[in-house]
């Protein structure tokens, strides 16, 4: 029978109930419910015509949930056959309508009446409906929702729903293989067991290959198993959408689906862990093909069809990377590639679900995901042979693994501690300069000039859609430092890279790992930097000879600085203030210093020991802008401070200029300020590294549970702390702050308010002016959005690793010396053996900087050249270029007399 024959006969008004068992529409009850959507003058055969049109619905609606119970079924739209997806009763209810439309087929059994689980327990044949025991039954079927046949032991079993989430063991036992119906987690207990006992896996390989070859039974798969309030609130919708249905005046109005339940993780989870028990030969090899298949069917969907919704795509991509580790290289090789190729088809709004989904419910997979995805780039990059003309940017297995690990970046994120999203410094607004011509260059040579980087870095689409900044993430679930992938920073050609980052080609833009910044190495975005750094500076070096062309200006080049050794502060200062105010640009030139009555040229060296004598004196206490911190050993600016804000400017000038002409500071700044410079305000837990003391106090009285809180700490909302000159100074943190003793109900209050005084408020005039210089000089620079605080103080202060093994293997040598001459023996020997302000000391006079490279010392390129033959004469160094000349010393005693007088009396440049 189909839906149109039946329509025919409920329009005649006499057929429809007979054809249903079930009363005449003029029962009053059936009235009412036919009445759902018809006017009080709507005439008896329209409220006939909608009453069968619901019971028609209705049956749609079993058929879909429970099917016909009818093992033989073919009929597509019957849960009994396999063939139908396993909806949930919310969908059933939205797809049976959809059904009716269609005049699609209904079995001849009636599928509201026979459950399909329970189909073996009726006499007669499976093709015939099963009669029932008496009239009562057959009155009450609707309430209970299930009928026995008559001759059935099971009578009195309790009531249960069917659905493919509990088909009985003895049915499974009977099919060959799944019949196309989703896996479940009992199904793969199942599987495995008869695997590992008869060590055949070929019924666990159709099962398998069937579920992960065809995306719309594997979104299905591992669903939440449904309750019998489920089915009833499925029910309530079926009515609801009737409603809508009859009161639309579009009768061939589609009905969107609803949303079920969901996947469940946890299940599925378990499922494969015990699937992992099986030896994964029997499977691997399979489930590579399906892999494949799948993420190639996914993709055409993605990309073309669009059939699918972004909730089954979601679910498709977290089943198939929680499959246990298949022990072969063809998952790297072949499945994996093909899934991160699908990935990148994903939109903003999926990619962000599946990340919610990896944060909530997968944490413990996010390091199988990550490891595996690295070992996917690593192999790669491994096993190809890059070129000028192939480089990794053209490889699209890395480009595309590193796009799908940006998800599970977020996604680790997620699932650590995030601070709220509000704490944030207010913007430093620079007015911008006019400069015809520097903008007439640029548009004659568009290639060449960065300038137009100065437009905000665009936020990630995705970190958008989240709602998420790296600066809020106060814990990550895995460490930022395993996102990181050194086989890949090291092959990375970054000057091509900076390139794809800032050049259009096409619709679209090259590829480039700088807008992927979490898996550099520190190293190897701090180059990236360098390079836009030079191009800025090249740049602004035409600008002036265009400027000297035109007569518009003399010919200033370089950032010309001259200085006093004795007065080094007061005429950088002056020079720094005069240049911000005339011409702010003029920052981002190269800087050259010159020191007064001396003959070096600067071509590096001068420049690192000009900012080191200034960090040495800014930072003296005597000097009264910072105070030191004599637990932490941190600088912190004095709230209290004499001095102007314009000299906190330059300071800031000073810190922006050292990191955009690679010079590492010695500056000994607690984290807290750096994650200000990038524009997260301090909060309680930056307290750990700025006042241990203080922070463990604080947390101790949040700890405290006890109801005598204001008794044990008497304390007020009325703080105390001193000056640089000994002084108390009070502050109430609150208005009358000193009548308001602290309790369990405010303590959290209390604690919040003295953090944001400490950190922020009683400091703000001064860091506000500190962040102002800061920003004039790096305002255009990819800082931000390549490092994190941490990598910014890396950045600035250098890596705190003295590993000077790794400085022996990276150094060369010239002039007639190799490693394995003696003298260069006897210079290790001597060095490994100095103490650690000894090395530093020789790093001072052999770079002019004693702090480590970013990276640590093997990114030191240390060369050592032979000066001569024996002599009295003390080893001398090129700072500029790193390198130690070191005549040729008799004896190890001679050579570690002269080398310790030189590292410890040097001071001064000459020209040699």
């Amino acid at each position: 029978m189909n839906s149109k024959s039946e329509t025919d006969e409920a329009s005649r008004g006499s057929e429809a109930s007979s054809s249903n068992n079930n009363p005449a529409p003029s029962n009053s009850k059936e009235q009412s419910e036919a009445g759902l959507c018809a006017d009080t003058s709507s005439n008896s055969s329209d409220i006939m015509k909608r009453a069968a049109a619901r019971q028609l619905i209705e049956r749609y609606f079993y058929q879909l949930l429970d099917g016909c119970g009818n093992p033989n079924c073919d009929n597509q739209y019957c849960a009994s056959s396999g063939e139908a997806r396993n909806l949930t009763p919310n969908e059933a209810a939205a797809e049976a309508i959809k059904l009716f439309y269609k005049e699609a087929r209904l079995c001849d059994t009636l599928p509201n009446k026979v459950p399909r689980t329970e189909a073996s327990t009726c006499d007669t044949s499976a093709s015939a409906p099963c009669s029932t025991s008496n009239t009562k039954d057959k009155n009450n079927r609707d309430k209970k929702g299930d009928a026995s046949c008559s001759s059935s032991p099971n009578d009195n079993k309790t009531d249960k729903p069917e659905t493919s989430h509990n088909i009985s063991r003895e049915e499974y036992k009977n099919l060959s293989h799944n019949n196309g119906a989703p896996l479940t987690e009992d199904r793969i207990y199942e599987l495995c067991d008869e695997c590992l006992q008869t060590k055949k896996p070929q019924a666990l390989i159709r099962a398998l290959g069937e579920a992960f070859t065809q995306p719309a039974i594997l979104s299905r798969c591992f669903q939440k198993k449904v309750s019998k309030c489920d089915v009833s609130e499925g029910k309530k919708k079926l009515d609801k959408e009737l409603k809508a249905m009859c009161s639309s005046s579009d009768p061939d109005k589609d009905v969107d689906c609803v949303t079920g339940p969901g996947l469940d993780v946890a299940s599925c989870q378990r499922a494969f862990q015990y699937l992992a028990k099986v030896p994964s030969e029997y499977y691997s090899s399979a489930l590579v093909t399906a892999l494949k298949t799948l993420a190639e069917n996914m993709e055409i969907d993605l990309r073309i069809t669009k059939k699918m919704s972004l909730e089954d795509v979601v679910n498709c991509f977290v089943i198939a990377f929680e499959v246990p580790d298949l022990r072969c290289s063809d998952y790297l090789e072949i499945a994996l590639p093909a899934l991160c190729h699908a990935a990148e088809h994903l939109p903003v709004k999926a990619q962000a679900k599946l990340a919610r989904i990896w944060s909530q419910h997968c944490k413990d997979s996010l390091r199988h995901i990550l490891e595996t995805l690295q070992q996917l780039i690593t192999l790669r990059v491994i096993c190809t042979n890059y070129s000028r003309n192939y480089q990794v940017q053209d490889d699209e297995t890395v480009t595309m693994a590193t796009k799908l690990m940006k998800i599970v970046y977020f996604a680790n994120m997620l699932a650590g501690v995030m601070e709220a999203n509000t704490l944030r410094e207010e913007p430093v607004v620079i007015a911008s300069q006019l400069d015809p011509l520097g903008d007439a260059l640029d548009h004659l040579y568009p290639l060449s000039s960065i300038k137009n980087s100065k437009q905000a870095q665009q936020d990630d689409p995705l970190a958008i859609e989240l709602d998420v900044n790296v600066l809020d993430s106060r814990k990550p679930y895995l460490p930022f430092e395993e996102f990181y992938n050194e086989p890949l920073s090291d092959n990375i050609e970054m000057d091509i890279d900076l390139a794809n980052c800032k050049t259009e080609i096409g619709n679209g833009r090259k590829f480039s790992f700088l807008k992927y910044p979490f898996i550099l190495t520190a190293a190897t975005k701090s180059l990236g930097l360098y390079y836009e750094n030079r191009i800025r500076m090249y740049s602004e070096r035409r600008v002036s000879l265009l400027h000297a062309v035109v007569g518009a200006a003399p010919p200033m080049p370089f950032l010309r600085l001259k200085v006093r050794r004795s007065h080094i502060i007061d005429d950088a200062l002056v020079e720094l203030e005069m240049i911000a105010m005339e011409r702010a640009l003029d920052l981002k030139k190269q800087l050259v210093v010159e020191f007064e009555g001396e003959q070096g040229v600067d071509e590096g060296g001068v420049s690192k020991e000009f900012f080191q004598l200034v960090v040495e004196q800014i930072f003296n206490p005597d000097y009264g802008m910072f105070t030191h911190r004599q637990d932490s050993h941190t600088v912190w600016f004095n709230p209290t401070s004499f001095e102007t804000e314009a000299q906190f400017t330059l300071i800031g000038i000073v810190l922006g200029l050292a990191i955009y002409n690679n010079i590492i500071l010695a500056v000994n700044f607690p984290m807290v300020v750096y994650r200000k410079l990038m524009g997260k305000k301090g909060s309680f837990e930056d307290l750990a590294d700025w006042n241990s003391t203080l922070y463990n106090g604080l947390k101790d009285m949040l700890d405290y549970t006890g109801s005598d809180l204001e008794e044990v700490y008497y304390q007020t909302f009325r703080i105390c702390y001193t000056d640089v000159f000994g002084n108390n100074i009070f502050h109430d943190l609150k208005e009358n702050g000193d009548n308001i003793f602290v309790t369990q109900d405010n303590k959290q209050e209390f604690v919040d308010l003295y953090s944001d005084f400490l950190l922020n408020k009683s400091v703000e005039t001064q860091f506000r002016a500190f962040r102002r210089g800061f920003v004039m000089v790096t305002d255009e620079s990819q800082l931000g959005s390549l490092f994190r605080p941490e990598e910014v103080e890396t950045l600035v202060c250098g890596s705190k690793n003295f590993d000077f093994n790794e400085l022996e293997k990276s150094t060369e040598y010239d002039g007639g010396y190799t490693a394995e001459s003696q003298i260069i023996k006897d210079f290790w020997s001597i060095v490994h053996s100095l103490t650690l302000e000894d090395k530093r000391k020789l790093l001072q006079f052999t770079t002019g900087s004693d702090r480590v490279p970013v990276g640590g010392l093997s990114h030191l390129k240390l060369v050592i050249a032979r000066n001569g033959p024996d002599s009295d004469r003390l080893p001398t160094a090129h700072t500029c270029f790193n390198v130690l000349l070191l005549p040729e010393y008799s004896s190890r005693l001679k050579l570690q007399d002269r080398l310790m007088k030189a590292i410890s009396y040097s001071k001064g440049f000459g020209m040699l």
